[in-house]
Order: structure tokens, then C-alpha cells, then sequence
């Protein structure tokens, strides 16, 4: 995966998870869900990580 692309992954999950955060104390369901998309895109960039990884093998 190129550089850009990992940061991209890792400062969306980072600020989704810090809103997140913060909006536990506002509304439990919204920072629920943000919380869930958050763990979605790790998860995602995981996925494109491994496709690209099984791309270069072959």
C-alpha cells in the first residue's frame, strides 16, 4: 500500500475515533455509530492492503 494511502487510513480512523470520543458525552448512539464506521475503515484499509499485497505476489 503507498504511503499516502495508509496515512489517509490512519488519520480518518484516528479522527473518526477521537469524535467519537467526544461525542459520547453529547449522544451515545451517534458516537455508536461513528465508532463502528470508524472500525469499518481499519478494516477496510486492511482489505485494500491485502488485495495489493496478493496484486504484487503474482
Amino acid at each position: 500500500m503507498s504511503k499516502g494511502l495508509s496515512l489517509w487510513f490512519s488519520c480518518s480512523s484516528i479522527f473518526m475515533l477521537g469524535a467519537s470520543a467526544i461525542l459520547i458525552s453529547y449522544n451515545g448512539w451517534i458516537a455508536l455509530l461513528l465508532g463502528i464506521l470508524a472500525i469499518c475503515n481499519i478494516g477496510w484499509g486492511f482489505v485494500i492492503k491485502a488485495k495489493k499485497n496478493r496484486a504484487n505476489e503474482s
